[in-house]
């Protein structure tokens, strides 16, 4: 056979890079069934505990009631129902910006948006630590992708000064998912502004835990601009699906004509959209669910303070412990399971190589029990190592 999958999986095995999915048995929480046992989870991006909150369940149960399961059709031929338009409207209001537009998923809107908005001759200007999916967009776009070291400013705008390309685009995590730390977003609109380049913000794990009320992070910083494209997903802190796109109405009305990513494909169902209308009250109004966020973070930085392995500068959510080899990584994350506690381990190619870690996730619904039993287990396993 020209395609020899089995060695090339057996491949990925030998180095310690084959993946393997666990089946969950209960609703996403901070504990979780998982194969018929019980654990503490530190794995999901739920990051407000709102994946499994009664209300969002019941409006979502209301939306299937009144508007069915199945949208049935895109949004441009007849699947754009009443809830996705009032989704959208909130959307935009929930973080001050003219308009939304509703994506699938996060990487459909990436997509969907970069090679919209560019192509070929245009320049595309990356951090090394964005998403794949900015990274596929900018390669579908066909516009000269430049990429500069994490947050690198002086690299940036180096690359910046540099071209001549009649469309300039920066993409960027606001929070880098791996690492966990923010990116200087109003230097980089700073660059923007100098150099006559748009800014696409992935606020993936920002989008209802970062700045007022939860609105992300250009409230954040405090920054606002008409060169600002802003995307956020809502399968993370909002505890449903999908994502939006958000920015000037003219940015909006271009992805509604050329995202192919958003044209030619099937609305998601209207239920989804009645239950995020529910989460974006709960988002705005709870600010506890923040703080007791806020507060299990630094519980779980002073806990392992002191040990072998580190922590690496995060002040959000996304607490990664850097532990070294593939192999290595991934007997510490199963002795961490006979414990009962879940924490993945993530590996190459989705962290840099000789980065292997432990990435720790932390939810309003832990409780300071569930942390310190983290702790707990993470010194024992270290010790005994």
């Amino acid at each position: 056979m020209s395609f020899d999958l089995a060695a090339d999986l057996a491949a990925l095995e030998t180095r310690g890079l084959r993946r393997v999915r666990r089946v969950l048995d209960s609703p996403q929480s901070a504990r979780v069934v998982v194969d018929g046992r019980d654990y503490v989870a530190f794995c999901s991006n739920d990051y407000l505990g709102l994946a499994a909150d009664p209300r969002l369940i019941a409006a979502a149960c209301n939306g299937a009631h009144t508007d069915g399961i199945g949208a049935g059709a895109s949004h441009l031929i007849l699947g754009h129902t009443a809830a996705h338009h009032r989704l959208e409207t909130a959307l935009a209001q929930f973080v001050q910006l003219p308009r939304a537009l509703s994506f699938s998923t996060g990487y459909m809107a990436n997509l969907g948006t970069v090679t919209a908005l560019v192509g070929r001759h245009d320049d595309v200007f990356a951090d090394k630590l964005n998403h794949a999916s900015l990274n596929d967009a900018a390669q579908l776009s066909r516009a000269n992708f430049r990429r500069y070291a994490h947050s690198d400013l002086d690299a940036l705008e180096r690359l910046l000064a540099a071209s001549c390309a009649p469309r300039k685009l920066v993409v960027t995590d606001a929070v880098f998912s791996m690492d966990g730390d923010i990116a200087p977003v109003p230097q980089i609109l700073q660059l923007c502004e100098q150099f006559d380049a748009w800014l696409l913000l992935d606020d993936a794990h920002g989008f209802g835990v970062l700045g007022a009320g939860g609105a992300g992070i250009l409230s954040h910083f405090k920054v606002a601009s008409p060169r600002i494209i802003y995307m956020a997903t809502l399968g993370k802190s909002a505890g449903v699906a999908g994502a939006f796109v958000a920015g000037a109405p003219d940015l909006i009305e271009t992805l509604i004509q050329n995202a192919r990513t958003y044209i030619y494909t099937t609305a998601t169902p209207p239920l989804l959209a009645h239950a995020l209308l529910a989460s974006l009250e709960i988002m705005r109004r709870e600010d506890g669910r923040r703080e007791t966020l806020g507060r299990l973070i630094e519980q779980l930085k002073t806990g392992l303070d002191g040990m072998r392995w580190k922590l690496m500068a995060s002040p959000t959510a996304i607490q990664p412990l850097i532990v070294g080899g593939n192999a290595k990584v991934l007997r510490v994350s199963a002795a961490l399971a006979e414990r009962g506690v879940l924490v993945p381990a993530i590996r190459p190619p989705t962290v840099p190589d000789g980065t292997a870690r432990l990435r720790i996730s932390l939810s309003a619904a832990h409780a300071t029990e569930d942390v310190a039993r983290l702790v707990d287990a993470l010194r024992h396993v270290e010790k005994n190592s």
